[in-house]
């Protein structure tokens, strides 16, 4: 059957030259041509996302001409005037691939709103809710090296597509020849005829308005915080910089090398601001600039990363560092300024620290948890949003660096985050502090919660085998101890299940299934595993709870070294 669809993709993949000669070069090799039709990539709540190129299990104009006439087909038997809007970053076919997507939307009956350049993920959630449409693209592999490109979609919320659509959406694709059943007219002809609109600039001001509202500090000046920013070669380089020039935040210089879109990312070949590598260019260039902040966005712009200068060098601070710092930030100035609402909600995923639980608790903001993912964030917001409480979300984040202030989006935002992190730095500056010595003080108050995450990658299809079979493994036999402490509760939220491991008691989780297998020890630390739904890998999330940093490190040390073992990796 793989070499059958070679053939058949030979004969028939005639729309991007690109892959006619990819497809010629790799006749002969078996593995080659293995690797890249053994499979399809999986549509799901993340849509798809794969290594670009030719093949049934790659990013190419066919399998994202699949994807988009399953979509077109569901939004038109659930609205008599379907809509969907359209986005893309800078990586390599972002803009072939959305102009594609535009091309089969339109040739279905279905409104196309689209912007005319890259542009963050979170504008396009802003542009499916402003428009009120059926659904979104944005055409992103985030983070990932530049050799991936991904396919998000989106529901008429604003959020990433739930779990019942997207099956329906698979179901459809099921059925669709991606030679022959997939509708197509010129790019040009839909704008022609009022299928396809660009989105205006009036719907970018807007989204900025929005942004902008969630300022906490208004009366603050802005202008004594020195900021190097690196949009890593992303969608992040015009509107990161708007809205500082909007709040007065003027002393801002970008890394040149990473400043204009470039999918190839030359510098920072791994382009996520989690990782101290893609931090080189701004490391360099603080040596001139001496800046307060260093300020990193991903290629779709919804992740934040941020290094502080303390003791003369620079230092990355964790998204678990981070989000406690905004917690704690908005919460502390906007019950000071009378601006907190009475009822005050915030949201967090179940791999995020727990120190969060604590400063809510210190200002009586309700804490909800959630899946990993920030669909379930937004599905929270929506929540409120029905009962008319919308105002009650002060704050949502996700330990990978992805933040939310505001309930004008259903995703994560490094616009606003860039904003916030921007106002905190100046904010706590007029008072002698940097943010590490302001994190400090956070620690002191609440106790060390040392968080981190370690991947392991497992390419191909052995390796999401490999994956699976670790998984069952644990399952089926978790471990009584991790780092020396005993395990109190194992949760296994694939079958919803909590138990109390020396008295066998249990209880039902309440959120939704997920590969999710969580042990949390007697000393208040805790070690999740969780296979990633976006790429091919097996994380350990460890978040280490001790009374001092010393004995914390020591501890989130000793609970990696046993999470790896107990993954036999």
């Amino acid at each position: 059957m793989i070499k059958e669809n070679y053939e058949l993709w030979l004969e028939n993949a005639t729309l991007d030259p690109d892959l006619i000669g990819e497809l010629k070069a790799i006749a002969g090799d078996d593995a080659a041509i293995e690797d890249a039709f053994y499979t399809e990539l999986t549509f799901g709540t993340a849509g798809l996302r794969g290594v670009i190129g030719a093949g049934t299990n790659r990013m190419n104009v066919y399998t994202v001409g699949k994807a988009t006439q399953g979509i077109s087909e569901y939004v038109k038997s659930v609205s008599e005037k379907p809509s969907v809007a359209i986005a893309y970053d800078s990586r390599i076919k972002s803009e072939t691939f959305a102009r594609a997507a535009a091309e089969i939307f339109a040739a279905n009956g279905v409104k196309v709103y689209i912007y005319r350049e890259l542009m963050p993920t979170p504008m396009l959630s802003y542009a499916v809710r402003y428009f009120g449409c059926d659904s979104g693209v944005v055409i992103t592999a985030s983070h990932n090296p530049a050799k991936y490109n991904g396919y998000k979609a989106y529901g008429p919320d604003g959020c990433q597509m739930g779990p019942e659509a997207a099956d329906r959406v698979l179901a459809i694709m099921s059925t669709i020849d991606i030679f022959k059943d997939i509708k197509r007219i010129d790019f040009e002809t839909g704008l022609s005829r009022g299928i396809i609109e660009y989105i205006g600039d009036g719907v970018i001001e807007s989204y900025l308005d929005e942004v902008e509202k969630c300022r906490v500090n208004r009366d603050l000046d802005l202008s004594k915080i020195k900021i190097l920013y690196t949009p890593l070669n992303g969608a992040g380089n015009k509107p990161v910089r708007k809205i500082f020039a909007r709040i007065g935040a003027t002393d801002v210089t970008v890394v040149k090398e990473q400043e204009l879109p470039d999918g190839n990312f030359p510098t920072a070949p791994y382009p996520n601001p989690e990782i101290k590598e893609a931090f080189a260019c701004a490391f360099e260039a603080a040596k001139t600039v001496h800046p307060d902040l260093i300020i990193a966005t991903d290629p779709d712009s919804d992740r934040a990363g941020i290094a502080v200068l303390i003791a003369g060098e620079y230092r990355l601070l964790s998204g678990n560092d981070v989000g406690a710092l905004l917690f704690e930030y908005i919460l502390k100035c906007r019950k000071a300024l009378g601006t907190l609402p009475q009822k005050p909600v915030a949201v967090k995923t179940i791999v995020s620290t727990e120190i969060c639980k604590k400063i809510a608790a210190d200002y009586g903001c309700e804490l909800r948890e959630v899946l990993t993912g920030f669909k379930f964030i937004g599905e929270q917001i929506g929540l409120l949003e029905e009962k008319g409480e919308e105002d009650r979300y002060v704050f949502g984040f996700e330990e990978s660096y992805g933040y939310l202030a505001g309930p004008y989006v259903r995703d994560k935002d490094a616009v606003v985050a860039s904003m916030l992190i921007c106002e905190m730095a100046a904010y706590y500056k007029e008072k002698g502090l940097n943010l590490l010595e302001v994190l400090d003080a956070v620690y002191d108050k609440y106790g060390y919660y040392l968080c981190t995450q370690k991947g392991f990658t497992l390419e191909g299809q052995a390796g999401m085998q490999m994956i699976s079979a670790i998984m069952e493994r644990i399952r089926k036999n978790p471990p009584k101890t991790v780092a020396g402490k005993a395990v109190l509760i194992f949760k296994d939220f694939k079958a919803s299940v909590s138990t109390v491991l020396n008295t066998g008691a249990t209880e039902k989780i309440t959120l939704p299934k997920s590969n999710v297998l969580g042990f949390y020890l007697e000393d208040g630390s805790s070690l999740i595993i969780r296979p990633s739904g976006t790429e091919p890998k097996i994380k350990l999330y460890v978040c280490a709870v001790w009374g001092d940093s010393a004995s914390a490190e020591l501890m989130r040390s000793a609970i990696i070294e046993d999470g790896t073992q107990i993954l036999g990796l």
